[in-house]
């Protein structure tokens, strides 16, 4: 039996060595790159969720909008001498809305006013008021409401009814309004009534709506002038010496101690 020498043995695994790149599918059963190319995007997902990233929105963001038809009201009472002259202020969420007035509309005014706004996220009821317009006073507020959008309009069926007002005469008994109300959800960029104002949120009832005018810029104090001395007054008395001193005095006091606007005043009183 003829042995093999070391040296022969591992000649022979060197034979046997590839040599060159290793091929693509090395150490790898088939269809392997498939299955890391699924699982990698299935962890990506994932961590997306995780993270609480989202996909980029598929075309323009969607708003919530609804519209309001204020279509007329039934008051319990005209106050004032002569018929009233209505209208509605409503308030969703930030904004504040108004109706035309209807002039002497009385204890039944119309106004058919449809209003479309946006719906704030959390809004779920609006406030309105029912105005007398005044020509000389301030506008007499006649009722008000509080009403919780039905559950029916937030799943677009339209929604027409009567509501119950507030008042002077007590509550729900100051007369009744009538309401059409939809919702739809749509693109942003739909035209709306832009809100005659928009106010922050101040709690609940017909006083969350206040109109707070612009704040008026305060004047400045006149600059205080130095005393004047008893000298000063001598001589403006010996300027006026057929003027009664407590004249001369008064005078100076009106002026705040200035002497060239007190002698101004005094030549103005001696002509």
């Amino acid at each position: 039996m003829t042995s093999t020498m070391p040296s022969d043995r591992n000649e022979e695994r060197r034979r046997r060595v590839l040599l060159g790149p290793l091929p693509a599918g090395f150490l790898r059963a088939d269809g392997a790159a498939d299955t890391v190319d699924t699982d990698y995007q299935a962890a990506l997902a994932l961590q997306q969720q995780l993270s609480g990233a989202t996909l980029p929105p598929q075309g323009p963001p969607l708003t919530a909008r609804l519209s309001i038809t204020i279509a007329q009201a039934k008051l319990s009472k005209n106050y004032g001498l002569t018929r009233m002259d209505p209208y509605v202020r409503l308030r969703v969420g930030h904004c504040i809305y108004e109706t035309h007035t209807d002039p002497s509309g009385g204890r039944t005014p119309r106004w058919n006013k449809v209003i479309h706004c946006l719906l704030p996220p959390g809004v779920n009821s609006i406030y309105l008021e029912i105005f007398d317009e005044c020509s000389f006073t301030m506008d007499e507020l006649i009722a008000w409401t509080h009403i919780n959008i039905p559950p029916a309009v937030l799943q677009g069926e339209t929604y027409d009814n009567w509501f119950s007002l507030n008042g002077k005469q007590g509550d729900g008994k100051e007369g009744v309004i009538n309401l059409v109300l939809s919702y739809s959800v749509g693109p942003a960029a739909v035209a709306t009534f832009p809100p005659m104002l928009v106010v922050p949120s101040t709690g609940m009832g017909y006083a969350a709506m206040p109109i707070y005018p612009a704040p008026q810029p305060q004047m400045a104090p006149p600059p205080q002038q130095p005393p004047v001395t008893p000298e000063q007054l001598q001589q403006i008395e010996e300027m006026f010496p057929s003027m009664d001193k407590e004249v001369i005095k008064s005078v100076l006091e009106a002026n705040n101690g200035n002497k060239d606007a007190t002698i101004n005043s005094l030549l103005q009183m001696s002509e």
